[in-house]
């Protein structure tokens, strides 16, 4: 509560969130597109950016996808032995917790202020926090997905004796879930955001820099169509000029500010 009362004493950014509790008790159809800014809040470094990971060390390779797709048996190896992603990037993920803003959204959802989130996270923060209406659209570090059926798994419950590893279901061969450079997106998983950007009449932008498509791509379409945008970045974006209410704070902080407001009568 000290941090929501804080955020109230600024005014500016207390007329933002009471605008944007305004917006959400007349929604039917919220929907939030969350990017690395909030899992940032859990310790976990953006791409880019200040401090990034690519602004550090540069953009990784983009041969990754060809690899599984020639060898899939051969990238399982490699992946075991190596254990692909273990970085300072992948280890800060294994170590990471949800944070206030990741708690929020739930609350949100269970309120029934909040019907779906798109993430762009691979961190499977937003489950651990209790959300259950989530979209993953670069997938979960800690699943495996089936390339024939798409059926997904826990990595850990995959048997790894004999590689590539094969969906129980329709014998296809697995990969990590997470979403390489130049694979395609899921069509589930893409299908499902644009469905959810179709059917918004409130969209959300929370902690992302809104330059990575097709996700910068949903709230644009939920705005054409005429849903109010609203703007959680403690920096601007390329959304900022077009969002109905910006909220220049960190979600971790505006988030459960904005929860406090709704469960105002």
């Amino acid at each position: 509560m000290p941090q929501t009362t804080s955020l109230l004493d600024n005014a500016e950014i207390a007329t933002a969130l009471r605008a944007a509790a305004s917006l959400m008790r007349r929604s039917y159809h919220a929907v939030a597109l969350v990017g690395a800014g909030l899992s940032a809040e859990s310790g976990i470094p953006t791409y880019r950016g200040t401090g990034g990971i690519w602004t550090k060390f540069g953009e990784p390779t983009i041969d990754g996808w060809d690899f599984f797709q020639d060898d899939p048996a051969g990238w399982w190896r490699y992946a075991i032995e190596h254990k692909v992603g273990g970085s300072d990037f992948t280890d800060a993920i294994d170590r990471a917790a949800p944070n206030a803003g990741h708690y929020a959204l739930a609350d949100l959802e269970h309120m029934g202020r909040l019907a779906h989130v798109i993430t762009q996270n691979i961190d499977n923060l937003h489950q651990v926090a209790g959300s259950r209406l989530v979209t993953e659209i670069h997938g979960n570090r800690f699943k495996v997905r089936c390339m024939e059926c798409g059926a997904r798994d826990r990595l850990e419950t995959i048997d790894l004796e004999r590689l590539p590893p094969h969906c129980p279901e329709c014998g296809g061969v697995y990969k990590n879930d997470t979403v390489m450079f130049g694979e395609p997106i899921p069509k589930d998983a893409l299908d499902e955001c644009y469905r959810q950007a179709l059917q918004a009449d409130l969209f959300l932008t929370v902690g992302t820099s809104a330059v990575v498509y097709p996700a910068a791509d949903f709230p644009v379409l939920a705005k054409r169509r005429g849903a109010p945008l609203i703007e959680i970045n403690p920096e601007e974006t390329g959304l900022t000029d077009i969002a109905d209410v910006v909220i220049r704070a960190p979600a971790g902080i505006a988030l459960p500010a904005l929860v406090d407001l709704l469960l105002v009568p």
